[in-house]
């Protein structure tokens, strides 16, 4: 779009222009962070009977609209504002289209002109807000086809909003909480029942999480507590909980990952299903227009290919569970092409083909692809990949747990991601949370715990 100055001398009573723009909950939380109005009627909420709400724009929001219609059209740039009276005669909610249109009615002098102001509704007309505005015309002609201002990323978590509303629909998960005996590791477990998302069942030893919840300022009288006194007892007692079909989930406490699964492993007494159990983080990351799984990146250190299959299949289960109908699976490597000294391309080109042939199942399979060509569309065209998940992959399968985590870690602590966490390929879905999670991870997890093992056993123990 070409922007340019009209000088005074061109500007004549009658002339007009609109500007169209559809009011997104994000355009509100970029005002509201940028305004320090924290009205809390600008974010998604709760009305007095209960019922979720949009955010509601701020007024000075859809206002803005005019200005930026005066700055950019008409006048133009170079515009400076003298006066703007403006009445408000109706609210706009996100996902409104909105038309601001500026009317010139006067040449005051000096450069000064008047003009009518108004935004509408696209769907029905009506007027939202209207008044007057008087602004300096420009007075040096400026000409340009785009400005660089910088992007704006809003760190909401949208996507775990919604996979947390869709697992409070669905009835409590038992899940058998091992040694929550930490602050940290008795708040997820809390959080997600006070939220309907579970019912914890606590295995430990009772002083220590009677301590943990009294530090949280929480009672426990609500919940059952199984007394065990060591980390591999407790984690025992969780796989038995499962087997005698009390339990429909297991969830990490203050203990080392290794203690925690080791019983679900034994051959005999297990939660073996014939998969191998693997790690995948579901990441809400900001500017990402879907939920990004990315496997495995905390259990298998240098998965083999039979290794890389389970992590495909466990993967593809989760992300048709969370309501991708037919997943995109890129599986990374540092190029987009076979390179047999780079094993890693090596298995990533079989990978591929095993799908084509249906030893993956659910899913669209593709690789070797780098980071880039895995999830930018435009990088992908540039290295001529056409395929359909090049440059758009719901899930990336990492080489080994080095490459993997790093990749977490940085979508996390750079992109300001969030991530939840479950390990797949037992009887019933691990939730493992890590001490350094917020509060909407943790819940996340329990979420997606949920949903999974809901989809997978049809509500069944």
């Amino acid at each position: 779009m070409i922007f340019e100055s009209r000088m005074y001398h061109e500007i004549e009573p009658g002339m007009s222009a609109e500007l169209r723009r559809l009011c997104t909950a994000d355009d509100i939380y970029a005002f509201v962070a940028a305004s320090g109005n924290h009205n809390p009627m600008h974010l998604e909420h709760v009305d007095a009977e209960g019922q979720k709400e949009k955010p509601l724009a701020p007024g000075l929001f859809v206002a803005s609209l005019i200005s930026s219609l005066l700055g950019s059209i008409l006048p133009g740039p170079g515009t400076r504002y003298r006066d703007q009276q403006i009445s408000f005669h109706d609210y706009v909610t996100a996902g409104e289209e909105l038309v601001a249109k500026v009317t010139v009615t006067a040449k005051e002098g000096d450069g000064l002109v008047a003009l009518d102001t108004e935004v509408r509704r696209v769907d029905g007309g009506e007027v939202v807000c209207s008044g007057t505005a008087k602004v300096y015309a420009p007075t040096t002609y400026i000409r340009y086809e785009e400005i660089d201002a910088p992007g704006l990323i809003v760190q909401r978590h949208r996507h775990f909003e919604a996979l947390l509303e869709k697992a409070e629909d669905l009835p409590e998960l038992a899940t058998a909480v091992v040694c929550p005996e930490e602050q940290s590791a008795l708040e997820g477990a809390l959080i997600a029942a006070e939220r309907g998302l579970i019912k914890p069942i606590l295995i430990g030893l009772p002083a220590k999480i009677e301590a943990a919840a009294k530090a949280l300022g929480k009672s426990l009288s609500n919940f059952e507590v199984l007394e065990m006194t060591s980390h591999r007892d407790a984690a025992r007692a969780a796989v038995a909980l499962v087997r005698e079909g009390r339990a429909q989930a297991i969830m990490k406490g203050h203990l080392h990952t290794d203690d925690l699964l080791r019983p679900m492993l034994d051959k005999e007494k297990g939660l073996r299903i014939g998969r191998r159990f693997t790690h995948v983080f579901v990441m809400d990351v900001p500017g990402v227009s879907h939920p990004l799984l990315v496997t495995d990146a905390a259990i298998n250190i240098a998965p083999d290919l039979p290794t890389k299959v389970d992590i495909c299949q466990n993967a593809i289960d989760l992300a048709i569970s969370l309501g991708m109908e037919t997943p995109k699976v890129g599986v990374l490597s540092a190029v987009e092409t076979v390179n047999p000294a780079m094993p890693s391309s090596i298995d990533a080109a079989l990978l591929s083909k095993m799908a084509e042939r249906g030893q993956i199942k659910g899913g669209v399979v593709d690789g070797p692809l780098a980071m880039d060509n895995a999830v930018d569309l435009g990088a992908a065209r540039t290295k001529g990949l056409r395929g359909p998940v090049a440059g758009q992959a719901d899930v990336l399968v990492v080489p080994g747990i080095d490459a993997g985590n790093m990749l977490a870690k940085q979508l996390a602590y750079i992109s300001h991601a969030e991530a939840a966490g479950v390990v797949l390929g037992a009887r019933v879905p691990v939730i493992l949370n890590s001490r350094s999670d917020s509060a909407m991870a943790r819940l996340a997890s329990a979420a997606v715990a949920s949903i999974h093992w809901h989809r997978m056993t049809g509500g069944n123990v």
